[in-house]
């Protein structure tokens, strides 16, 4: 019950990115230690589904559940606070990099890593400067063709969910679809058959993306693991540039309130993401412990 129920509020803290351009899912699955878990229960899923599905429940709950509660909290702040918002955000990841720098060292680094490091930062940054495609239209009326790149949509977001660094919802915003799949919400209390066949579609393409990449995820954490986890530091990098470029900043010029409020949201987003990362790892390394006395005990 102890496990659900951490594994609830994992998913719950991962279920807040999902609606946060900018803001990794997978690199937040990392930091919460539940990342390699994740991505192994849903590749065991066929062989031990009792075990993979125990696993997974209370992460998808905790999703759901943070979507719903924090929908109109999150959308008022990058309304009326974008910057400070924004800001909170990247200081939430820099406050992690630590950490993640660290495991990754452990694996060592050659010169091969290098570019390990650089096409998944550039390709991270590379994608805000994708032209706008421009706000889709999903209502009744839309195309037919359209009903199908939902599903494409949907997996291309799982994709960025899956892998740490990228942001699902920048990638929803960047081909114009983030803000009609987001009123789509809406639409459910005034055209609700429509509303669920958009969101229905949506959720196909997750799902199939999401099971389909988490594979090859599998496959790349256990054939190339240093590989991977340096080209994760480098989507991680290249995520904070990106989350400054892909902003939509405000045709207003900001006032020195907002900054101001920014600057220390920004710090204290850093200093609370590395204290709860560093609390975290001490707690890990306090379970292995006590887990290996425990073992040396038991042989004598």
């Amino acid at each position: 019950m102890k496990s659900f129920f951490k594994n609830l509020g994992c998913g719950a803290v991962i279920g807040v990115a999902v609606i946060i351009p900018g803001v990794s899912g997978g690199t937040l699955a990392v930091l919460l230690n539940i990342y390699d878990k994740m991505i192994s229960a849903v590749s065991n899923l066929k062989k031990d589904f009792k075990n993979s599905f125990k696993f997974l429940l209370p992460i998808a709950l905790g999703i759901v559940i943070a979507f719903a509660a924090m929908y109109f909290p999150l959308q008022f702040a990058l309304e009326y606070a974008p910057l400070p918002t924004v800001l909170l955000f990247v200081g939430l990841m820099l406050g992690s990099f630590p950490k993640l720098l660290k495991d990754s060292a452990k694996l060592g680094f050659k010169k091969l890593d290098i570019l390990n490091l650089i096409i998944p930062l550039a390709a991270v940054v590379g994608i805000c400067f994708i032209p706008y495609i421009g706000d889709v239209s999903l209502n009744v009326y839309m195309p037919v063709q359209t009903y199908f790149i939902l599903i494409l949509m949907g997996a291309i977001a799982a994709c960025a969910l899956v892998i740490p660094g990228v942001s699902g919802s920048m990638m929803l915003m960047i081909f114009g679809y983030y803000k009609p799949i987001l009123d789509t919400f809406k639409g459910l209390f005034t055209s609700f058959g429509h509303s669920v066949a958009v969101l229905g579609l949506f959720a196909l393409g997750l799902i199939v993306g999401f099971f389909s990449i988490a594979k090859l995820m599998k496959l790349l954490l256990d054939k190339f693991p240093r590989g991977t986890h340096w080209a994760i530091i480098g989507f991680v990098i290249g995520s904070v540039p990106a989350i400054l470029i892909a902003f939509d900043y405000p045709s207003a010029p900001l006032d020195a309130i907002q900054i101001a409020i920014g600057v220390i949201l920004l710090l204290a987003g850093a200093i609370a993401s590395y204290a709860f990362t560093s609390w975290a790892e001490s707690r890990l390394k306090k379970s292995a412990d006590t887990h290996t006395l425990e073992i040396g005990n038991t042989e004598n």
